[in-house]
């Protein structure tokens, strides 16, 4: 299959200098390297909220050329576009090889979030016809789908389930061969039953503010970041790149002119995955969605959030990492602090930094797990 465009495939270092000049004209003082981004704030959603509500709707951020504005929970805003491919989805499209002969049965939501709308923008950018089925009503879609020939589902992962069984109920044939699917885990069985039924299923990666963030391919290794969007993955509730491989929390540059975001803080966890993509892509990949990076935890009542333990790492040079535990001895809670560290005496520092008194316990550099998580609640209520 060819790839959606030549971008694609071009060399880390001409991919390098495109986005940083893209990026350049985005920022008010211009970056010399791209590894310079590091330097600047993270954006988090809680911040857009609060500008949001002091300057509706956008918070007073760039927006140009906005043909939609939706509403996500929280409630936050989000602008939309009806320009070619403008949320970027038709790059994951194409890889999962929807074209012009293609009949795209839109399940997600068309009313006030984005996803409908995104997906239609997409199936019209590779050519496809789409049906706005949007959710619910599954003997009316298992209908709609025979009647116009659907080939392609679109839609949360589970949902093309409840329509095959429906459909089966109903004793009606189906044609759909692909589904292109996000919004929900896609677990292993779920997907061994779509390929069972000749449906070839993949997901991408996306949030309603950013667009498209990565997808995968017939490769079936991670997921390609897309072309024009920067990842960065960071130490959880900092800006704070990890070395490749570490698990952390994501971190998305758009680089769309009409709605740029910098650094905006996704909360979600994964990892850079080494290496390049059998399929040809060139782009970075990362391993899909590994959890929430927000480990706010209340301990003794009292929250210990995830930038106090990377603050109690920065203050002590010595110290690689960290990990608060949470316990519990009968009714009371118990914390607990591992610090990898050829040795000290940290007790001071993680009162004064968590607020909070601990067992703290100094363990061999790279003895912890690097997954991630800096805080980890082992307490049971049961």
């Amino acid at each position: 299959m060819s790839h959606y465009d030549a971008l694609e495939t071009r060399s880390a270092e001409a991919r390098a200098a495109a986005q940083l000049e893209a990026l350049n004209g985005l920022l008010d003082e211009p970056l010399g390297a791209l590894r310079d981004l590091a330097s600047l704030p993270v954006f988090r959603k809680s911040e857009l909220s609060e500008r949001q509500k002091a300057k509706p709707p956008f918070g007073g951020l760039v927006v140009r050329n906005a043909s939609h504005v939706f509403q996500s929970p929280g409630p936050i805003y989000e602008p939309g576009g009806n320009s070619r491919d403008w949320w970027r989805f038709g790059r994951f499209l194409h890889a999962l090889g929807v074209g012009a002969d293609d009949v795209v049965q839109n399940c997600f939501g068309y009313h006030l979030t984005p996803a409908g709308t995104m997906f239609e923008n997409a199936a019209h950018a590779v050519g496809a016809m789409v049906l706005p089925a949007g959710t619910g009503q599954t003997a009316l879609q298992v209908e709609a789908a025979a009647a116009v020939g659907a080939t392609v589902y679109a839609g949360t992962p589970d949902y093309l389930k409840v329509i095959l069984e429906k459909a089966d109920e109903m004793g009606v044939s189906l044609g759909i061969t692909k589904a292109a699917v996000s919004g929900g885990a896609l677990f292993p069985a779920l997907r061994d039953y779509y390929t069972g039924r000749g449906i070839t299923c993949r997901q991408c990666y996306a949030t309603a503010d950013l667009g498209h963030i990565a997808y995968e391919s017939d490769a079936m290794e991670g997921m390609i970041v897309d072309e024009h969007v920067i990842v960065e993955i960071v130490t959880p509730g900092t800006g704070d790149p990890v070395p490749d491989g570490e698990v952390g929390e994501v971190l998305v540059t758009a680089l769309n002119p009409d709605y740029p975001l910098v650094r905006f803080a996704t909360g979600d966890m994964s990892a850079v995955m080494a290496g390049q993509s059998p399929c040809g892509r060139t782009n970075m990949r990362i391993k899909g969605w590994m959890g929430r990076a927000d480990q706010t935890t209340k301990i003794k009542g009292m929250f210990v959030r995830p930038e106090q333990v990377a603050a109690l790492v920065n203050a002590h040079p010595e110290v690689t990492r960290a990990r608060v535990i949470a316990t519990r001895d009968g009714d009371a809670d118990v914390m607990t602090v591992r610090i990898e560290s050829p040795g000290g005496d940290y007790a001071k520092s993680v009162q004064d930094v968590l607020k909070l008194k601990g067992t703290v316990e100094v363990v061999a550099p790279d003895s912890l797990p690097k997954d991630g998580v800096l805080i980890e609640d082992q307490r049971s209520y049961d």
